[in-house]
């Protein structure tokens, strides 16, 4: 049974959001985001894809790859009749889209990798400080965008402390991994805590479409997004 048609506007209400604030941080960012274009057009990794402006630009460059590709999927699945395809689909080109390039950004080496001794900070809020209000942003929206669409993939993800659990995880692996690979970068307590918070906010924000038992078909299952 074919559960979109006819279409319903309201459907298109959180492609629609997500357009609208990409397009006001593109608008407020504008001035950076063109400082940093003619490194990244230039395919510089430093100074484009290891900074804020740079990843929030690439991945404003990307979106209309990502809303072709959520396109492709939401038609494939409503020919097949599955439930709700523009939602899933979004869910998960969202969290591909939206948590990538930041990935991306807190993975890439320091000045000095594999030669700087791995540096770990445990102590509660003391890096705070020292992130400013760009780093603190910037560690908020890295898993913001999988605390935002998962719970609207995954039943299994759709409440606030599973959000938490799903962001600060992610965090770990990613502040082990800087450790491990000795990117001489600071592994910090204070970045899973604002990690797991912008998840966490960004779940709220999306706590209308989250997707509840009854609409996941008993022979599907969860899976858990890799970090």
């Amino acid at each position: 049974m074919n559960h979109d048609a006819p279409l319903n506007p309201r459907r298109l209400v959180i492609p629609g959001l997500a357009l609208l604030a990409l397009a006001g941080a593109g608008y407020a960012l504008r001035g950076p985001l063109l400082m940093a274009a003619p490194r990244c057009l230039a395919g510089r990794w430093h100074g484009c894809y290891d900074t804020f402006n740079g990843v929030v630009l690439m991945t404003l460059l990307t979106l209309p790859l990502a809303v072709l590709v959520a396109w492709a999927l939401a038609r494939r699945r409503r020919a097949a009749g599955v439930a709700w395809p523009w939602r899933l689909s979004l869910a998960e080109v969202g969290m591909v889209h939206g948590t990538v390039p930041f990935l991306g950004m807190t993975l890439m080496p320091g000045a000095a990798p594999g030669v700087a001794p791995a540096r770990v900070s445990l102590v509660p809020l003391r890096d705070l400080a020292t992130m400013g209000t760009l780093g603190i942003v910037g560690n908020l929206l890295v898993f913001a965008s999988l605390g935002f669409f998962a719970p609207m993939r995954w039943t299994a993800t759709a409440s606030l402390p599973r959000i938490l659990a799903l962001g600060a995880g992610c965090s770990v692996l990613v502040e082990t991994a800087q450790y491990v690979l000795r990117l001489d970068r600071v592994t910090s307590v204070d970045d899973v805590l604002v990690n797991a918070t912008g998840a966490v906010l960004a779940g709220l924000a999306s706590r209308r479409w989250w997707r509840t038992a009854k609409e996941t078909p008993a022979h599907t299952s969860p899976i858990c997004p890799a970090a």
